[in-house]
């Protein structure tokens, strides 16, 4: 019986295994980078919602919002842009072939994102107008890379 476990149990992680070998790395690489799109809308909407008055400021909310979005700027991008993983190429994704096209400029509007999210992380927990201040620039370097690079919906 025990062996009959430790047969199934290595053939599961044969199966398993083999299942991450053949994942498609376009996919792969176009669901982590939408993730972490999605990652960064969750944080950026209180704080959206809090430069507005729609919801009241709160420092700590705020700081651990900012500190999340400049935490995901600094994620490493290489694998998340693939060539072949734009809108021309397969489904399921708004990335314009710009990107590939021009990665230089792609590469500096991330580079815009970053400093404009590392400014905004040190102002959003200090106050409310501090907050609203250096909010605007982290919105302006996320249009101007989605206007360039992005499919409309």
């Amino acid at each position: 019986m025990k062996s009959s476990h430790i047969f199934a149990s290595g053939a599961l992680a044969l199966v398993i295994g083999t299942g991450a070998v053949l994942a498609d790395p376009i996919r792969d690489a176009i669901d982590a980078r939408q993730a972490q799109f999605t990652l960064f809308a969750y944080n950026i909407g209180p704080l959206v919602q809090m430069a507005q008055g729609d919801i009241d400021y709160d420092s700590e909310i705020a700081q651990r919002s900012a500190d999340n979005l400049a935490a995901l700027t600094h994620t490493h991008q290489d694998r998340h842009w693939p060539e072949g993983s734009d809108n021309a190429s397969v489904d399921n994704t708004r990335a314009l072939p710009s990107i590939w096209e021009d990665a230089e400029d792609f590469a500096s509007k991330f580079a815009d994102l970053r400093a404009a999210t590392a400014a905004f992380q040190e102002a959003a927990g200090q106050d409310l107008a501090s907050l609203q201040g250096a909010l605007g620039p982290v919105g302006n370097a996320c249009a101007a890379c989605h206007d360039a690079n992005r499919a409309e919906e």
